[in-house]
């Protein structure tokens, strides 16, 4: 699947400067018209830990790879038209880097449960990578019921050459009792066709391919469908979660899983939340956060209890039990997904309408609060009607947490700067700021400083600047990862896969 590539610009990132975001790759473009067959549709994306490779799943069930090249200097060296052709070539711009396509395979494929009469859908629901020492890949990919581990290797295929007859033309030699040639019908041409005196073929290399094939397959341990994995930071063990269960596993070990968090209730009509998302700490083994549909984040220590039904801390806001509760509130307090910063210091959540950022040492409020939805609260009706307000949309921060992303409709996705207060929105094109949306950046006094006059970080938009009204709700981009190196994006829209750096 060949990539598009952009210019890339400069990174704008630093201080309160506004956002300045270039094109950088396109995976899978649509032409104007074109009609995107369901399975094609991405539905989960990601990168390694330290951004050498890029992991996609589809609806389809497959897994596309791709990896990280140095950008080819044809185009860090490009001149343009009416530039000075003794000039010097201007100075390579963006990252320095591209992505292409490696490899991809089916990683799981329909099912049906005959005792449930239920069909299992082939749907990537997320894709983990898991770190090895040597040269191949291995990766973890789930969909509602069973979770693979992969490993991608490469492979020396092996042809035979030197035959004594040309096999294409369809010619064959049985062979005698005594191993001497047996003339029988066409096998006296074949004879006739030889060279010389018979030889023996002999083995050649020739080159290198990716190779991929399931190394475990950890299934039949969840009654509900799986929404969350994550791998822990000793590579040894990782968790999945389901609506009311998070199981702990070990990478080398199928058939046997530990029940680390339970909230089934006796009397299913007692149940009042569901677990919508999981994630491991990245530097601290033992730590693991997951969150609720109420919009609470609890983290877990599992050195306290084999089975942690107590939280260590639960994040959630002082003032959420006391504001003016409506008919929508609890589905928009619903947390779709959580990621830790690469520190472990900072946890950063989405629910529908917001992307709040906590500190691990403060549980009664975040630290910043940023709206992404707050112009589609007069439309909660209709979104509940054509059950949008249901949609999961994750969120991402860059490798010391002071940029968050998470998408929207229109095929867009908002950029906020947790210390700056500054904020835009990108759509999901070539063109990545047509849909220019942004406040000027506040005079920052610290890290989060809150911009005066403002919620949660974010400032007032200025008396001509109107947030977008016209969404479309069909085109909506869900899934969205943040390179922990550098300031690339990669977001999923439709079945295109879009790169935009800063």
């Amino acid at each position: 699947m060949p990539a598009d590539k952009g210019p890339a610009g400069p990174g704008c990132l630093s201080g309160g400067e506004p956002f300045e975001w270039q094109f950088l790759q396109c995976f899978g473009e649509r032409t104007p018209g074109e009609e995107v067959q369901e399975a094609d549709v991405i539905s989960a994306v990601e990168f390694d830990s330290d951004g050498s490779y890029l992991a996609t799943g589809d609806k389809g069930g497959r897994v596309v790879l791709f990896e990280k090249v140095p950008m080819q200097q044809v185009h860090l060296g490009r001149r343009y038209v009416g530039m000075d052709q003794r000039a010097p070539p201007p100075l390579p711009r963006g990252p320095g880097f591209e992505y292409r396509y490696l490899t991809e395979f089916q990683s799981h494929e329909p099912e049906f449960d005959y005792l449930k009469s239920l069909e299992i859908e082939e749907k990537i629901n997320k894709v983990r990578w898991v770190r090895s020492s040597s040269n191949t890949k291995h990766i973890i990919s789930t969909n509602d019921k069973t979770i693979k581990l992969w490993k991608v290797y490469e492979k020396r295929v092996a042809s035979v050459t030197g035959f004594n007859v040309d096999r294409s033309s369809g010619g064959f030699m049985p062979v005698g009792a005594n191993g001497s040639p047996r003339l029988v019908g066409s096998s006296a041409g074949a004879l006739a066709r030889l060279a010389g005196p018979l030889r023996l073929p002999s083995v050649a290399s020739s080159e290198l391919v990716l190779a991929s094939r399931t190394k475990r397959v950890y299934a039949n341990a969840h009654t509900y469908h799986i929404n969350s994995i994550s791998v822990n930071s000793d590579q040894e063990t990782f968790l999945s979660a389901d609506d009311l269960r998070v199981n702990l596993w070990n990478l080398e070990v199928t058939d046997q899983s530990f029940n680390i968090v339970d909230i089934k209730p006796q009397n299913m009509e007692d149940l009042t939340e569901v677990i919508t998302s999981a994630e491991f700490h990245p530097q601290q083994c033992n730590v693991f956060a997951y969150s609720s549909s109420k919009g609470c984040i609890r983290l877990a220590d599992m050195r306290g209890a084999a089975l942690c039904d107590r939280h260590a801390k639960a994040f959630e806001e002082a003032d959420a039990h006391t504001v003016t509760k409506s008919f929508f509130s609890e589905i928009i307090a619903s947390i779709s997904d959580i990621r830790f910063s690469r520190d472990g210091r900072y946890l950063l959540s989405r629910d529908y309408m917001t992307v709040k950022l906590w500190d691990l040492a403060k549980e009664d409020r975040p630290v910043a609060t940023f709206n992404v939805h707050e112009h589609l609260r007069q439309r909660l009706c209709d979104l509940y009607e054509n059950d949008c307000i249901f949609d999961k949309f994750d969120c991402c921060m860059n490798g010391d947490a002071t940029y968050v992303a998470s998408g929207s409709y229109s095929n867009s996705f908002r950029v906020f700067g947790a210390g700056s207060g500054a904020e835009g929105t990108l759509e999901a094109t070539r063109d990545p700021m047509r849909k220019r949306m942004q406040t000027p950046p506040a005079k920052s006094g610290g890290r989060f400083s809150i911009r005066p006059g403002s919620k949660g970080g974010i400032g007032k938009r200025s008396p001509g600047e109107q947030p977008e009204t016209q969404s479309d709700y069909a085109s909506k981009l869900l899934h969205l990862a943040w390179h922990p190196e550098a300031n690339v994006v990669a977001c999923a829209a439709s079945n295109s896969l879009y790169m935009y750096c800063a």
